[in-house]
Formats: C-alpha cells, sequence, structure tokens
C-alpha cells in the first residue's frame, strides 16, 4: 500500500532512522522513574492476560506441528486372539495374530504443504498478538501510573489549598467579630472550604481505583499492593517518530495482520487440492497362528500392501465455493491489513499533534496559574484593607485551584502522549545494537 514519506505533524521533531530489528525492550526507562521501572517489569512475568495470549500462540504453534505430522507415514500395530465355533458338536479353536501397519497419504497436490504454510503463518500472527498484548499492557500500566502520580499531585495542590481557605475562614470570623465584616463573608468562606476538603476526598477516592487497577496488571490481588504517595514525575523524554516503513515493520499489530494474510493466502492452496484425487499407500505384515508358542516364524507371516485413489466426480460446485470462500476470506485479510495500517499512521500524527499543541498549551497554563496566584494575593490584600468584598476573594481564589489543576492535568497528559506515541511506533526507537 501505498505510505507517506513524512510525518504530517512531525514539524521539527528529530527522525530516527532504527532497523527492523530495533529491540522493544525497556522502552519505559526514557521517564527516569524507578517506581515504574519495577511496575512495568512485572507486566511480562505476573500479567494474566499476556499469559493467556503465550498459551494461544502455544495451541498455534502446536497445530504447525499437527500439520506437518500428515507429511508422513502413520504406523501402527495390531495383537489379538480370538477364539471360534465351527460345528453344532462344539469344536472350537483359537488364533492369535500381531502385525505393524503403515499408511501414507503422498501430498501430491501440496494441500498439506499449504496447510502447514498456513498455520505457520497464524503462528507467527498468534506470536505477534503476544508482543502487541504485552507492549498494550505495558503502555496502559503506564498510562494508569502517571495519572495516579497526577492524582497524587492533586492531592497535595487540595491540601495546600484546603490550609489556605482556613486562614481565609479564620480572618473572615476575625473581621466579623471585630465588626469590620458581614456574616455572609463567613458563611461563603466556609462554604468554599468545605466544597474544598470534599473534593479532596473524591480524589482519594480515585487515586485508590488508579492503584487497584494497577495492581491487576502486575498479577497482584489490590488487597496486598500498595504504591507510596509521590510527586509526579517530571522528566518527558524527546521522542523522535520512526519512518512509516519502520513503522509497518515494528508494529506487532501491523505484523499480526500481514501474518493472517499470509495465512488466508495459504487456505487457498488447501482449498484448491480438493480438485485433484488422493492417493493413499498402506502395508500390513505381521504372523497369525493357531498356536503362541510358534506365532513368530515363517509359516505365520503374513503381509499385504495396498493402493488406493479417491476423486470426487460431481459435487455440484461445493468445491468451488470452498475456494471462494477462501479467496474471499484472503481479500478481507488484505483488507484488514491494509486498515491496520492506516490507523496506525492516524495515531502516530495523532500523538505528534497531541505533544506539540500541548507543549505549547503548558507554557500559556503556567502563566496562567502565575498571574492566578498574584491575583490572589493582591485581592486578599484588598480585601483586609476593606476595598473589595469577600467575594472577590473566593473568585480568585477559585479561580487559582482550576489554574493549578489545569497545570497538572496537562502535565499528565503530556505524559499519557508520550506513552501513547510510543506505543503507536510499535515500542523503543533506539537501533538495534
Amino acid at each position: 500500500m501505498e505510505t507517506p514519506t513524512a510525518y504530517k505533524e512531525a514539524g521539527d521533531w528529530v527522525k530516527a532512522n532504527p532497523a527492523d530489528t530495533a529491540p522493544k525492550g525497556k522502552w519505559w526507562k526514557v521517564f527516569q522513574d524507578p517506581v515504574l521501572d519495577g511496575l512495568v517489569a512485572q507486566v511480562s512475568v505476573s500479567n494474566q492476560s499476556l499469559k493467556a495470549a503465550e498459551a494461544r500462540y502455544r495451541q498455534a504453534t502446536a497445530a504447525v506441528q499437527s500439520a506437518r505430522a500428515q507429511l508422513f507415514p502413520t504406523v501402527g500395530a495390531n495383537a489379538g486372539a480370538t477364539r471360534s465355533r465351527t460345528n453344532g458338536n462344539g469344536d472350537s479353536g483359537r488364533r492369535y495374530n500381531i502385525s505393524l501397519n503403515a499408511s501414507w497419504e503422498p501430498d501430491l497436490w501440496g494441500r498439506v504443504r499449504r496447510l502447514v504454510e498456513s498455520n505457520r503463518a497464524a503462528a507467527e500472527a498468534s506470536q505477534a498478538d503476544v508482543e502487541a498484548a504485552r507492549l498494550s499492557l505495558q503502555a496502559e500500566l503506564a498510562t494508569d501510573y502517571f495519572q495516579l502520580r497526577a492524582t497524587d499531585a492533586q492531592i497535595v495542590l487540595f491540601q495546600d489549598t484546603v490550609k489556605a481557605f482556613e486562614t481565609s475562614y479564620s480572618l473572615t470570623q476575625n473581621r466579623y467579630r471585630a465588626g469590620v465584616a458581614a456574616k455572609s463573608d463567613v458563611v461563603q468562606s466556609e462554604a468554599q472550604l468545605r466544597s474544598t476538603q470534599a473534593q479532596a476526598i473524591d480524589l482519594k477516592a480515585a487515586r485508590a481505583q488508579l492503584e487497584h487497577a494497577i495492581a491487576v496488571l502486575v498479577g497482584q490481588p489490590p488487597a496486598s499492593f500498595s504504591i507510596a504517595p509521590a510527586n509526579i514525575q517530571t522528566h518527558l523524554p524527546d521522542i523522535p517518530p520512526g519512518m512509516p516503513s519502520t513503522l509497518l515493520e515494528r508494529r506487532p499489530d501491523v505484523a499480526a495482520a500481514e501474518r493472517r494474510m499470509a495465512a488466508a493466502n495459504a487456505r487457498i492452496g488447501v482449498a484448491e487440492a480438493a480438485y485433484f484425487p488422493s492417493l493413499s499407500l498402506s502395508a500390513n505384515g505381521g504372523f497369525a497362528g493357531n498356536a503362541l508358542a510358534n506365532l513368530i516364524s515363517a509359516p505365520n507371516r503374513i503381509w499385504s500392501l495396498g493402493l488406493a485413489a479417491a476423486a470426487t466426480i460431481l459435487d455440484f460446485g461445493a468445491r468451488s465455493a470452498d475456494v471462494e470462500s477462501a479467496r474471499a476470506a484472503y481479500d478481507e485479510t488484505v483488507a484488514n491489513y491494509r486498515q491496520t495500517s492506516l490507523q496506525a499512521f492516524q495515531e502516530v500524527e495523532d500523538d505528534l499533534a497531541t505533544l506539540r499543541y500541548l507543549a505549547e498549551e503548558s507554557g500559556v497554563q503556567q502563566q496562567a496559574a502565575r498571574a492566578a496566584r498574584e491575583s490572589v494575593a493582591l485581592t486578599l490584600n484588598q480585601y483586609k484593607a476593606g476595598t473589595v468584598s469577600f467575594l472577590n476573594v473566593t473568585v480568585v481564589q477559585a479561580s487559582q485551584l482550576s489554574e493549578e489543576r489545569s497545570t497538572v492535568s496537562i502535565l499528565e497528559r503530556r505524559l499519557a502522549a508520550s506513552v501513547a506515541l510510543i506505543r503507536a511506533l510499535g515500542g523503543t526507537w533506539e537501533p538495534a545494537p
């Protein structure tokens, strides 16, 4: 399919030049967070969804071995003893036999070879599914972790804000008792304080849920898992995108779609082989006799060879329908492959655009937060001097809290977008050693 030569949203990003064998390993280390390093490493060891994907891959490899076994003869062994009655006088006899038998259907028309090819491609697709699941789970954990750290930062912000509002509440009470402030100032200040305390409690509930989600991702019960509160990691990596052709080679979901296309193509050959006759060879050899003592001897030797051919003369279009169905299934996988590739390009473009505009937004937002802090300081001084009402104070304090929360939120979104871009590129961008 046609691929672009560069990403539209790349802007001034530096182009990387990774090889198709670039490792998918410890991409999370670019964030320089030891706690995150330890958590992500546990996904490959303990995550149950990943273990299920790996089990499906083992099933697919077993299917390859099963199909390949059809290329070789089947050998079996038989042993038996019979007793029979031959007339009405009660005469009876015994007969013993022991033999080996073999049968083989030569793969004259390539049906088995194409079946092996199809199963092998399906197994490779399953292996790519494992890597896609691993990368997805690791990215999900990193995203949840950064969201948890952003929640930690907001909890600290609310704690500081509650302290500031408690100071304002005390100030309004003192001014009311001194007769220089109205009762409404005290009521407004208390309402603002209690509302902020309630929001702080709500943040703790959100943090607990994020901690539980991370516990499940690393394969641990939430009751025995905890992450100590800490400041949000502020190291934002400089992530250059890979070239489009490299993206198609490294992304495991794209690789899986391509392998499924190859498997479907091979299944067309399996369906077409039904047009030709099948040939089977059989052989049997052993010993049979009436006495067990001298069973294995030349006079008791038996053998047989057989050749059989079978062909369908008239099936009223059943085989042609099977071939047409296989070709249609192949066309479906081709469309899915192209769609997966297009979605991969879209995800990279989306994440590049998100990172670029969030970086600009972050600079503006920091200026807004700084202006909000200055506005609070000025308005409090004016209130103490009696030149403005307490309503002005509550407005600027609420504005400051909103701007500070937006600053933390943008940082968390930038970290999440960095993780999403790494996932879109199929893992680390570092060249293979």
